[in-house]
């Protein structure tokens, strides 16, 4: 079966039992098209969508992984291919850049939405996006192991490293830590966790200009690299998903991993014996003696392309704001994310995002140039971890390839 509709339709069996939130979603003509991701909470939305489907009315998601690198072409073209982008605070930027995504007031005047002002997510005093689930990532850690070990529970990377080495050296495990230290945005992601956790700020006050060449980025590419030295040889192969199934197979004790991702980490599905039973989530880990969180705040919500016809964004307005009904919410649904919808009761799952929020984690920037200093890291720090050059040279790399880019859109 096709992995887009297996999960889409795994999605819509966990939405039974509020179908009727669904049902006659007043749509009557045109059609959606949604590119998203592809966790639990994500494909739940999408298939609260897909139900919006009938009447001459076609709605399709494409959930997956590499939505980061379909969202600016698929809704590039005139008409978009995608009607609706599932966006969080990064993605939303280069589709703001390139002018892609249309303001929703009009909609919303039109049409209403049973969401609450929070969720109206305003750029420029334009509503852009509505969000409807917040995010984070934050440590999670098996407590059989750390008891077996004879430590506590590490609350920074220092604590990480040193516990790291006790369950090595008691021949628990090889590689004890796991983070998505994938080359690409994965990596670079981990680096602007790291670098806020030092104290860096990416940008001089006040410009666009780079900030990272510094005592900051480079205390942040060694810890980095001082972690990669108990993690899986292949980290820069391996992602979110990898890392969680690394999770279930009961080779890591330590992990870096989002919120959204946490609830299949309790349930125990796919996971041997006692580990779901041991798995805690965590506050985020401190580092280099600081106190602010070495992560990042998110929220994740949707958006209407620009390029497509008022039929189309109307239909995919209305099949999105159905999908974010307050009535989806269930106990199945409630565990998967940390829900800005209301009739959201937080759950076990929740705790490591809420514990976020409560150690004053700073949320990612939401610049328009932020985006491309992203894909400057994402491109330039394989070569730092794969020993090819020193932590100021890659640093001084990512900061010449952002600042091309920076001047081609015109910020610099």
């Amino acid at each position: 079966m096709n992995p887009v509709l297996k999960k889409t339709l795994v999605a819509a069996g966990l939405m039974a039992a509020s179908a009727s939130a669904y049902a006659g979603c007043g749509i009557s003509a045109g059609n959606v098209n949604i590119i998203g991701n592809e966790f639990p909470a994500i494909q739940t939305i999408g298939a609260g969508a897909v139900a919006c489907a009938g009447d001459g009315v076609e709605v399709k998601a494409n959930l997956t992984k590499e939505h980061k690198d379909l969202q600016v072409p698929g809704l590039t073209g005139n008409p978009a291919e995608y009607t609706v982008a599932i966006v969080a605070n990064s993605s939303i930027v280069p589709l703001m850049n390139d002018g892609l995504i249309r303001p929703l007031d009009d909609l919303i005047a039109k049409h209403g939405g049973n969401f609450n002002d929070k969720q109206k997510i305003s750029i420029g005093g334009k509503t852009m996006a509505i969000g409807f689930m917040a995010n984070a990532q934050h440590l999670v850690y098996r407590k059989d192991i750390l008891e077996q070990a004879g430590i506590e529970a590490p609350t920074t990377y220092e604590e990480v490293l040193a516990a790291a080495d006790v369950i090595k050296e008691k021949g628990l495990m090889k590689y004890p830590f796991g983070a998505a230290y994938a080359a690409g945005w994965g990596i670079a992601q981990e680096f602007n966790n790291m670098f806020l956790g030092f104290g860096g700020e990416f940008f001089k006050e006040g410009s666009a200009m780079p900030n990272i060449n510094n005592e900051m980025g480079v205390n942040a590419l060694n810890m980095m690299k001082s972690l990669t030295d108990h993690m899986n040889p292949d980290f820069l192969t391996l992602n979110n998903n990898e890392i969680n199934a690394e999770w279930k197979a009961g080779n890591v004790a330590l992990m870096q991993m989002w919120g959204s991702r946490a609830g299949p980490l309790l349930d125990g599905e796919g996971s041997a014996p006692g580990i779901a039973d041991n798995t805690i989530l965590a506050a985020p880990l401190t580092v280099g003696g600081g106190s602010i969180p070495a992560t990042t705040l998110w929220w994740d919500g949707f958006t209407i392309a620009k390029n497509i016809s008022d039929e189309d964004a109307e239909a995919s307005y209305l099949a999105m704001v159905n999908a974010i009904d307050p009535s989806i919410m269930n106990a199945e649904v409630a565990k998967q994310a940390v829900w800005m919808i209301d009739g959201y009761e937080p759950t076990p799952a929740s705790a490591g995002v809420f514990a976020t929020i409560n150690a004053g984690a700073k949320p990612y920037p939401m610049i328009p140039y932020e985006s491309l200093l992203h894909t400057a890291l994402g491109n330039e720090l394989p070569d730092f971890f794969s020993g090819k050059e020193s932590a100021e040279k890659t640093l001084a790399d990512v900061e010449a390839a952002y600042e091309t880019a920076a001047k081609e859109k015109g910020f610099l």
